[in-house]
């Protein structure tokens, strides 16, 4: 089995999206290359970064046009380095 590990400070997210047409209300077919894509992954892997805050299956968000986007063994990954994760989904307890 061959595995990412990401060198530097640079984390490896998962971006593997759902496929399939999404329609409107209206009936419209909207096709995946007209979709935005999400700015939201998983973290897969991390590389050298001391107390990088998040952990690996934690959900992030990152920059826009961040990263350099690629395929692995069938899967769709994103590299970006650490400085371009912007938060990371947490949950909280309803008020």
């Amino acid at each position: 089995m061959k595995e990412l590990q990401p060198l530097n400070e640079n984390v490896l997210l998962d971006i593997n999206e759902e496929t399939g047409q999404q329609t409107t209300s209206s009936g419209i077919i909207i096709p995946d290359t007209a979709k935005e894509k999400p700015q939201y992954a998983k973290v897969v892997a991390i590389g050298n970064i001391e107390d990088p805050g998040i952990a690996v299956g934690d959900t992030v968000f990152y920059k826009k046009y961040g990263g350099t986007e690629f395929d692995f063994e069938g899967n769709k990954y994103l590299m970006v380095t650490y400085e371009d994760l912007l938060a990371k989904v947490v949950e909280t307890e309803a008020i």
